[in-house]
């Protein structure tokens, strides 16, 4: 198994099991390395020691980014647009369904899927011809609910399993939290207007920030429907590319994520930390 693999089965790992605290000699063991070598490693592919990323991520970090004031999304806009990590400038515009494309949802479509090693686990990547039309995470170490969810998604498409065949996409995503400039990714990503405006305005969300479904309500001048922002935010596709985990309840409380809370915590420590 290659270092990039052993990293991401050990961030899903930790996604399904950080509240049991497993320490270092553990995971070593786990990932068939000696402790002081895999601390190594895992600091350098992924930014932070795995100690460090548990307690991030049952501190409930999100929550102190907020009591910290950190920026509301108006100030994200000004702040993150020329920032590291920015993902704005590697899409394509997504586009509004008709109430044709929402009933056909992949009728004659052929969709290549499959699975890649990230510093933020591994990862389900759908594509058609014209790119990227669904990102997800595995559940409790498991494949078959991004899958199950990816085919819901898109009813009438055919599918076709082919890890070499998104190889390309994987080795971008990958690279983008290492602040590699790989190449660029296309969307081929579609919503509703209301949709839309959300997932554009998390896509100005700085890395390492979050922001609360009022503040994206307001910002796209809809300032009493948070709870449809909420719904908006679930129905993004691609996970991560959009980043709706940067979004979370103004109490500070980590929940609503498709992928379960626990990555959400892990994604935003990690994050905070790049």
């Amino acid at each position: 198994m290659s270092k990039e693999a052993v990293i991401a089965n050990t961030i899903d790992y930790l996604a399904a099991h950080h509240t049991q605290q497993p320490d270092l000699d553990f995971l070593a063991k786990r990932a068939g390395y000696e402790s002081t070598h895999f601390q190594k490693i895992f600091s350098e592919h992924v930014g932070i020691s795995p100690k460090r990323l548990v307690q991030y991520m049952n501190a409930r970090h999100a929550r102190e980014l907020l009591s910290e004031g950190r920026p509301t999304l108006e100030a994200a806009y000004e702040t993150g647009l020329s920032g590291n990590g920015r993902l704005h400038d590697l899409f394509i515009s997504c586009e509004a369904m008709t109430p044709g494309d929402i009933t056909r949802r992949g009728a004659g479509l052929k969709v290549v899927y499959g699975f890649h090693p990230t510093q933020l686990g591994e990862v389900l990547i759908a594509k058609t011809g014209r790119g990227i039309c669904y990102l997800g995470f595995l559940m409790d170490e498991k494949r078959a609910e991004p899958v199950r969810k990816m085919k819901r998604w898109w009813p009438e498409a055919k599918f076709e399993e082919d890890d070499s065949g998104i190889r390309s996409e994987g080795e971008i995503i990958a690279g983008l939290w290492r602040g590699e400039g790989k190449g660029k990714l296309k969307l081929d990503v579609y919503g509703t207007n209301f949709q839309i405006q959300v997932w554009q305005a998390l896509l100005k969300i700085p890395m390492g920030e979050t922001v609360t479904y009022q503040n994206i309500a307001a910002q796209i001048g809809r300032p009493k429907s948070s709870r449809a922002v909420g719904n908006a935010v679930g129905a993004n596709p691609v996970s991560l590319l959009i980043p709706c985990h940067r979004v979370i309840r103004a109490t500070g409380i980590i929940d609503n994520y498709g992928w379960g809370s626990p990555r959400k915590k892990l994604l935003l420590a990690l994050e905070s930390n790049i």
